[in-house]
């Protein structure tokens, strides 16, 4: 072998589809697989919430040992370290003789200082530094344009994009790899090294969510092949009780587990062995707007983290701490949204369409900076995928590049058209499990006799609504439009 090369491991942690790997085994090199425990990623947010709660922490901890176990079975293993990248790995060059780094770009500030500050320690060194680009569904090279020229809206991406699709094929695992040069491999930290506690298993939680690549195929293999639930993905994807209403492949993506790429491959042999409708073109959709979404962060840069998000919207947001603590736990008196934060909390995961209702009633029902909401979404989803939970917040709190205005969630008629029978609120919300259908989703309507027969007081068991939903609404719009016409001013008076 001719030279020793690292491999930077960040949120890539699999060896299908992993082109830094593939790469480095093509120059016949030694790889060191390298994963290193930032502790930036375990501080605080601005708003103070753990950067990277229990659950979310549980997953990468098991992510990073699977993908262990894997290099270890191909003969080689993973080098772990806590600190920053840029010390650790300047100082493993030194100590390993490597001659090169290969890892995958981000695309957001805090990730690519690290790469910035990295660059700066390993020139010294003369060591070569290699980013490959490996997160999305269309490779970077094979737009139809410039990340400049990106669409600002998600239809307009996705149809220049199907104009001429060109997804690259996904590139085999290594069956073999070299034994690691003698070096300390270090130990996997626990969740007790940032001050965090084991989550407890809630027997109410759906989907038991484990982290790594062969838990991520098998997610894979199950929905698509065992139990054959892609035929009707498109019909069941708004679903928020059970564990196959939708693929649930998002945790797994979001830390790498499973390549776009491979999924895509699998939908398209599904249809050629199976069937193809709008359900096995939706899914690809999906993993579209994925694309988007880090493609908008990469061309608009730090504007997806302000409070005017992209559109640069200055609304007068509020600062509520004691009303958001009864956002963030549940205690809204609206079961939809209280069900869904409490799922949050207990289990790190929430439907598509529950994170949707949740962030329209904390902006646009309560006022509140949509950042504060972001931020919880960060520090708490096992999902968490920087570029799409900040992209969708800017979407849903009406500042982003994408977004429809005023768009209010109705979560009374949500509610209804979702959750029926008032099966997922019961499931959450056990103060109301006896509470009929018909009233299930508007507790506040009950007579003292029927919260008596039916065993909830309001106020004490369950709280009254925090807010009038449509006269809330109704305010919010007159600030969010002022901000619009403040913002239309401006751009006269610059003559745009």
């Amino acid at each position: 072998m001719s030279e020793t090369i690292l491999i930077w491991y960040r949120n890539d942690l699999r060896l299908h589809d992993h082109e830094p790997i593939y790469r480095a085994l093509q120059q016949r090199a030694q790889v060191v697989p390298l994963y290193c425990f930032d502790p930036r990623a375990f501080g605080r947010t601005p708003h103070g919430f753990a950067k990277t709660g229990a659950h979310r922490a549980r997953f990468l901890l098991q992510s990073v040992a699977a993908l262990k176990d894997a290099l270890e079975q191909l003969g080689s293993g993973l080098v772990v370290r806590l600190g920053e990248p840029e010390a650790v790995i300047p100082a493993l060059v030194k100590e390993l003789n490597i001659s090169a780094v290969y890892y995958h770009q981000e695309v957001t500030s805090e990730e690519r200082a690290v790469e910035s500050a990295l660059e700066i320690a390993l020139k010294p060194l003369n060591v070569a530094l290699r980013a490959f680009w490996g997160t999305t569904l269309f490779h970077l090279e094979d737009l139809p344009f410039d990340v400049a020229q990106l669409p600002e809206l998600f239809t307009d991406f996705r149809k220049r994009v199907e104009e001429s699709p060109t997804v690259r094929e996904a590139l085999p695992a290594p069956g073999q790899l070299s034994k690691l040069p003698e070096v300390d491999p270090g130990a996997l930290p626990t969740l007790a090294t940032w001050g965090l506690e084991e989550p407890a298993t809630d027997p109410r939680q759906v989907i038991e969510f484990t982290g790594g690549e062969p838990a991520g195929l098998a997610r894979l293999d199950h929905y698509f092949w065992q139990a054959n639930l892609l035929k009707n993905y498109k019909q069941t994807r708004n679903g928020m009780l059970g564990g196959d209403y939708s693929s649930k492949f998002s945790p797994w993506l979001a830390h790498g587990c499973l390549s776009p790429r491979r999924i895509y491959e699998q939908v398209r042999l599904y249809e050629s062995q199976r069937l193809k409708n709008d359900s096995t073109y939706w899914l690809i959709f999906e993993l579209l707007w994925r694309d988007f979404f880090r493609l908008v962060a990469l061309k608009h840069g730090n504007r997806l983290f302000r409070a005017s998000g992209l559109r640069g919207l200055v609304i007068d947001w509020q600062d509520d701490p004691e009303r958001f603590e009864r956002w963030r736990t549940g205690q809204t008196g609206f079961p939809l949204v209280d069900a869904n934060l409490r799922e949050l909390a207990a289990t790190g995961y929430m439907s598509n369409r529950g994170r949707q209702n949740v962030a329209s009633f904390l902006t646009k029902n309560l006022g509140i900076d949509w950042r504060q909401g972001a931020e919880w979404f960060e520090s708490q989803l096992i999902d968490y995928d920087v570029t799409s939970n900040w992209g969708n917040w800017n979407y849903t709190a009406g500042v982003g590049n994408d977004a429809r205005g005023f768009r209010f969630f109705n979560i009374l008629k949500q509610a209804r058209d979702y959750d029926p029978e008032g099966d997922y609120v019961k499931h959450w919300l056990p103060e109301l499990a006896h509470v009929p259908a018909p009233k299930i989703h508007e507790p506040w309507k009950l007579l003292p006799v029927e919260q008596q027969r039916f065993g909830v007081r309001l106020g004490v068991d369950y709280p009254l609504p925090m807010v009038d939903l449509f006269q809330s609404a109704a305010a919010n719009e007159a600030l969010y439009n002022a901000a619009g016409e403040r913002r239309a001013g401006r751009r006269r008076r610059a003559g745009r």
